[in-house]
């Protein structure tokens, strides 16, 4: 009977988590139109519900019952299969996510987390990297030439900064002891990792907009001279299942960056409750990503590679070996 319990109280978990991350896009998009038009002095959505409130509803309907097109020349198995394997691995890595410790629920304690893998970090990247291949197969299958540089220039940027944003993290591993991102949590309890690693944390969440193709890096679909990159000849649903990767790869790095860096779910100075905690640092490093695409120009593409091996690469290997030489000079007798 407990296995049965136990085995259920999985499945719901793991639906509760694709609900959420189903569903999310709706109101995301209908924020960040809104930090768009007040940046940029508009109202942004105003007509369909109020203050625009439904017109994330509208576009789910328009994407829902548009014309699913097919390239007469497309590789049609790759062309179905790309926004597949552009969705799934984003959501597959939140398995490992904790959310929280612990909650008691009518007197029983229900865990925040699927599964606390003691590799929970490398099966994170390990899993992430596979969105890369949805992006080619996409732009490769479509039979396109903007639709080929736009998976060309993706492959490129994310193997460029997936490799300093691996390497950001090391330190954070070094001072925790553990791959575990619960110990990682717990190893911050009474003073965050961002104190110790400000330079981990900067090559990070750079390589995080990277790797979420957000501006400044979104030269995998610089609608300018790509018309939209990867998936310029998608429509309809497929066209959606690329655009909730992106905003589930937007929200993933945000709760990496925070549970690396900026304690979890340990809170400072107000008394608010775990979970509130996790979710308030987690709704500014969201909104940081809307933030930075309406203030930033984009990089051209040979500034975008430079930063990444000339800039980022560096400073993630010079802050491992100063991380190193402290945690040596902190254990010397």
């Amino acid at each position: 009977m407990e296995l049965i319990v136990a085995l259920g109280l999985i499945v719901f978990k793991v639906a509760f988590l694709i609900a959420i991350l189903l569903l999310l896009p709706l109101p995301l998009t209908w924020l960040e139109r809104k930090i768009a038009g007040h940046m940029q002095q508009r109202l942004g959505p105003m007509r369909v519900g109020w203050h625009g409130l439904l017109q994330p509803m509208a576009d789910g309907i328009k994407l829902l019952t548009k014309e699913d097109h097919i390239p007469a020349e497309a590789d049609r198995f790759l062309f179905k299969l790309a926004p597949i394997l552009a969705l799934v691995p984003p959501f597959v890595v939140f398995v490992a996510i904790p959310f929280g410790e612990t909650v008691s629920v009518l007197g029983a304690e229900i865990t925040l987390y699927v599964s606390n893998m003691n590799v929970a970090l490398l099966f994170v990247f390990a899993v992430i990297g596979i969105e890369v291949y949805g992006v080619i197969f996409g732009g490769w299958a479509a039979n396109s030439k903007y639709a080929v540089l736009g998976s060309l220039r993706t492959c490129a940027q994310m193997i460029s900064y997936e490799i300093p944003m691996g390497f950001a993290v090391i330190g954070v591993v070094v001072l925790a002891q553990s791959m575990s991102l619960l110990d990682i949590v717990k190893a911050q309890a009474d003073l965050w990792n961002v104190v110790y690693q400000p330079v981990g944390f900067f090559v990070f969440f750079v390589a995080g907009l990277a790797e979420a193709q957000r501006i400044p890096f979104d030269l995998a679909e610089a609608e300018g001279d790509l018309g939209a990159g990867f998936h310029t000849e998608y429509s309809g649903i497929r066209f959606a299942f690329f655009m909730v990767s992106e905003y589930a790869i937007v929200l993933l790095v945000s709760v990496l960056v925070v549970i690396l860096f900026f304690g979890g779910w340990n809170g400072i100075l107000i008394p608010l409750p775990p979970l509130l905690w996790f979710l308030l640092k987690v709704a500014f490093f969201v909104y940081l990503f809307m933030w930075f695409r309406f203030t930033f120009p984009r990089y051209r593409y040979d500034q975008l590679m430079a930063i990444g091996w000339k800039v980022l690469l560096p400073l993630s290997i010079a802050n491992i070996i100063i991380t190193g030489v402290f945690l040596g000079a902190a254990a010397a007798p």
